[in-house]
């Protein structure tokens, strides 16, 4: 069983990753959806993040903040469109840096083995949009933060 993929094929505009985790859907549902656990592995572990908004329901928004050691921070925001409890959600995400940049996101939650498989569909507004985010390092960011979830999840 495959662990991890990170998908963004030449020319295309989306990018899809999937992650194996070893917890119930309930458990991986409950991490992407309490606040007070999304500040614990969302992001790269050098950044705090801060949890300025989040409304987990169908027209609901986001806010998150990165806030690193030197003082800087970096928002970033989105609207729920769908939350199905512990199957789907889709929403979408704007880096606050990139003003309009706007990407559809639906994560998928299935049953597989002992846990989970997680799969994200990451729709942007072009083939450039998707490269700028895969060469800004967004692979690494979410392996990171991935793994931060992966730990959690063992624990709750």
């Amino acid at each position: 069983m495959e662990t991890q993929t990170f998908i963004a094929q030449p020319g295309g505009s989306q990018v899809i990753t999937s992650r194996h985790l070893p917890a119930t859907p309930e458990k991986v549902f409950q991490a992407f959806t309490d606040p007070a656990l999304i500040a614990q592995w969302w992001g790269p572990r050098q950044y705090e993040t801060i949890i300025d908004e989040y409304e987990p329901r169908r027209g609901g928004c986001w806010r998150f903040i990165h806030k690193g050691e030197d003082g800087n921070e970096y928002g970033f925001r989105g609207v729920i469109h769908e939350l199905l409890l512990n199957e789907r959600i889709t929403q979408t995400f704007e880096f606050e840096g990139m003003p309009g940049h706007v990407v559809l996101e639906q994560l998928k939650l299935a049953p597989e083995g002992d846990g989970t498989r997680v799969t994200t569909v990451s729709a942007f507004s072009s083939a450039e949009d998707r490269d700028g985010m895969v060469n800004s390092g967004m692979e690494g960011g979410l392996t990171e933060s991935y793994d931060r979830l992966e730990e959690l999840v063992q624990t709750i």
